[in-house]
């Protein structure tokens, strides 16, 4: 099977980050209308309230400027996902944000961890590992892209800058790992050429015709046509009418 039946364009690939975008600054935008702060609905590690932020910090953002850092990687690589994982789009979505929460709340500081980049690292992740994994060139093509774009945010997984999730990053990046390494993803089938199958036969090959034994190369000839086309003719002829008489 063809690349374009695994890999095609949808309108997941329009919808899923449309909805992801739209999901975060609306919940930004409701802060601002209601004069709220929603902050406490985050991850706070190691307490029984802060579980309910693995749903919901991914929504929570504390600043425009935190918002606006996450949008245009979250549209990007969601899209990413859904045009080259379609099948398995939704599954690691909904698992890379339980358990890269789940992992905040664990080892995480004593603060609330608000923010997508959870899930950007998430995705940054999977499709690096992935791609690797599976050595499909697309895939492979794709990985160093994730790379050369965004590998810069490698160095925020360790506790490099004051007031970024560190902890939430390191949870969405071994989430990611962990889920390129457990799901299974279907690839096309690698194009097999004429001579790979195991009925080829070399004398019946065309393009071996052109070459002797030695591999030299032999212009064939079309071969000449040994009957001789005829032309046939046939005569009508048209009987006179004797009853016609002069004038």
């Amino acid at each position: 099977m063809s690349d374009h039946h695994y890999f095609k364009f949808t309108n997941a690939v329009l919808i899923a980050p449309l909805v992801a975008v739209l999901s975060i600054w609306t919940v930004y935008w409701l802060e601002l209308r209601m004069g709220v702060n929603f902050n406490e609905y985050g991850v706070y590690p190691q307490s029984s309230s802060g579980l309910r932020g693995v749903l919901l910090s991914p929504f929570i953002h504390g600043s425009l400027e935190h918002l606006y850092n996450n949008t245009l990687p979250l549209a990007i690589l969601t899209a990413a996902l859904f045009y080259f994982y379609r099948k398995n789009a939704m599954t690691i979505l909904v698992l890379g944000v339980l358990f890269s929460g789940l992992i905040t709340w664990a080892i995480g500081r004593p603060s609330y961890h608000i923010g997508a980049s959870g899930l950007i690292y998430v995705l940054a992740s999977f499709i690096f590992f992935k791609g690797i994994f599976t050595k499909y060139y697309r895939l492979i093509a794709l990985s160093l892209i994730v790379v050369f774009v965004y590998g810069s945010m490698l160095w925020y997984i360790f506790p490099v800058k004051d007031g970024i999730s560190w902890e939430g990053h390191l949870g969405g990046f071994i989430t990611g790992l962990g889920l390129a390494l457990l799901v299974k993803t279907k690839l096309p089938a690698a194009k097999k050429y004429a001579w790979e199958y195991d009925d080829y036969n070399e004398e019946e090959d065309e393009f071996l015709q052109h070459f002797d034994e030695n591999g030299n190369f032999i212009e064939k000839l079309p071969e000449e046509t040994t009957a001789q086309e005829t032309l046939k003719v046939t005569y009508h002829f048209k009987k006179e009418d004797t009853n016609k008489s002069d004038s």
